[in-house]
């Protein structure tokens, strides 16, 4: 297939880029590079010439994205990641998600719509959530975002069952847990320097890269720290595939979780990081985030029926293609 990738520079969006590539997909990617790497697709263009091309494109210049799908013929889906994804930025500055996440979202759907393109792959959180009411969380829990970055990305939930209903667009809309570790080979990882995400911090202060702060607030679980549910990155990309393989053979739209159907706690994966890497990592305190809630994890079941998909990689796993990418590249692309 030939398969348009948003935000194919950032973390998740790169291994997607990489897993499609692999697998003998043509990759189209659409980025603005304000916090994904232009080095991982020089890298991809290097290796998969023929079959790889990327624009600069930012989705709220909807002029920009018109011309360049007018000029690329022949996509057949689109998996779409763009987005700023920081809870806490979020809380501090609404404004830059419901720009970047709500209306670049609207013009990216639309100008699919008015291209002919009809599959989309939303990348959407579980943030939408909110504060669990059950654990393990299914897809008909109660949807009450607690900060603006989850609702943004419910409010492009929306509009993507709207286009679902008046324009035919076909869509799986995944909604991500806490994303971990890096392409198995440990040559496409996350290159956010800092890291927002747990695992990579703690790794990275492990291997010394960058002193580790605890961000968590004091919560209601048995250690006092949130519990979240740690997907591997190939793991979670294997699923959008397997939603562009379910959209290709004719499945409903429809919505997913992606986890591992597990949870643990911030003080259990700093000490299985310490455990796997061998170093003790110096638990410092820094200003709490905000916009955090005690405790959620995934039910998966929905994926595995629907999609023929579950994870199959562990923490340990995570934790090891960590070490390989970041003692590889330990400042990322950069």
């Amino acid at each position: 297939m030939k398969i348009l990738v948003t935000g194919g520079a950032g973390y998740i969006g790169s291994v997607a880029t990489y897993m499609l590539l692999q697998k003998g997909h043509e990759v189209v990617v659409f980025d603005n590079f304000t916090t994904g790497h232009e080095a991982a697709l020089k890298k991809f263009e290097e290796e998969y010439k023929s079959r790889f091309k990327y624009y600069e494109v930012d989705l709220k210049d909807k002029k920009k994205l018109a011309e360049v799908l007018k000029n690329e013929k022949g996509i057949d889906a689109v998996l779409h990641y763009a987005a700023s994804c920081m809870v806490n930025e979020s809380m501090e500055n609404p404004a830059k998600y419901f720009e970047n996440n709500v209306y670049g979202s609207l013009n990216l759907i639309e100008s699919i719509a008015n291209a002919g393109i009809n599959k989309l792959v939303f990348s959407s959180t579980c943030a939408v959530y909110g504060e669990t009411q059950y654990t393990p969380v299914d897809e008909a829990h109660p949807t009450n975002p607690a900060n603006p970055y989850g609702a943004s990305k419910k409010m492009v939930e929306d509009i993507i069952a709207w286009y679902g209903k008046l324009k035919g667009l076909n869509y799986v809309i995944l909604r991500y847990f806490n994303v971990c570790g890096a392409s198995d080979d440990g040559e496409v990882g996350d290159s956010k320097n800092p890291s927002v995400l747990l695992i990579q911090n703690a790794v990275r202060g492990a291997l010394g890269i960058e002193p580790f702060f605890l961000t968590c607030p004091k919560v209601d679980t048995p250690d006092g720290t949130p519990i979240r549910d740690y997907i591997n990155v190939v793991d979670l990309n294997g699923a959008h595939i397997k939603a562009l393989e379910y959209l290709g053979s004719g499945g409903k739209s429809d919505i997913f979780n992606l986890g591992t159907g597990t949870g643990n706690s911030v003080l259990e994966i700093i000490e299985e990081v310490e455990k796997i890497t061998g170093k003790k990592i110096e638990r410092k305190k820094a200003e709490p985030r905000q916009g955090e809630y005690a405790k959620i994890y995934a039910d998966i079941s929905k994926a595995k029926a629907s999609l023929s998909w579950e994870p199959t990689r562990s923490i340990e796993d995570s934790i090891n293609s960590l070490v390989k990418w970041y003692k590889k590249y330990p400042k990322g692309w950069e």
